[in-house]
């Protein structure tokens, strides 16, 4: 089903963004909460939301 992303709620990119942790994809999962997190108006709230889900590491480590 496609959805217009403007009719999509809070709920809806937290719901998301679960899904995304889920199936082990954290980027995609910090994205989705991170839409979620400025949607919400109270900065309490959108803290707790970016707490829930930080942004994955992006390093990485050669190994021989």
């Amino acid at each position: 089903m496609t959805r217009d992303p403007a009719d999509l709620t809070v709920a809806d990119y937290l719901d998301g963004a679960r899904e995304m942790t889920a199936a082990n994809r954290p980027y995609l999962a910090h994205l989705l909460a991170e839409e979620a997190a400025q949607r919400t108006a109270d900065p309490v709230t959108a803290a707790g939301i970016r707490a829930s889900f930080p942004a994955p590491v992006t390093n990485r480590t050669e190994s021989d």
